[in-house]
């Protein structure tokens, strides 16, 4: 329990900035009308790419025994991976939207 208490009061500071980063991207985001969602999305790939990057240095800088640090850089990758490829896949079928459709014969 020390541990934790001591984890908590030498990163007081970066416990703030993540809360108040995490109500101000629900207050931007709840403000964006349905429309702009998907656009959005495409955006919201590179933020995932530049998470996976800085998940793979975090992998690669850990020491092999710090179990703690390798989960959470493997779990980075994976959730990163999986919106980037949900983001492309959901651009991809909003500009099949825009694309002309064959006619019949």
């Amino acid at each position: 329990m020390e541990t934790i208490m001591s984890f908590f009061e030498e990163n007081l500071e970066m416990i703030y900035l993540l809360a108040f980063t995490i109500l101000l991207g629900f207050e931007v985001i709840s403000k964006v009308p349905t429309v702009l969602h998907t656009p959005l999305m495409s955006g919201a790939n590179a933020i995932s790419g530049v998470v996976i990057i800085g998940a793979i240095l975090l992998m690669r800088r850990a020491a092999p025994d710090d179990y703690l640090t390798l989960t959470l850089g493997f779990i980075g990758i994976v959730l990163g991976m999986v919106n980037v490829a949900g983001g492309f896949a959901v651009t991809d079928r909003m500009l099949e939207m825009f694309k002309k459709k064959k006619k019949k014969a």
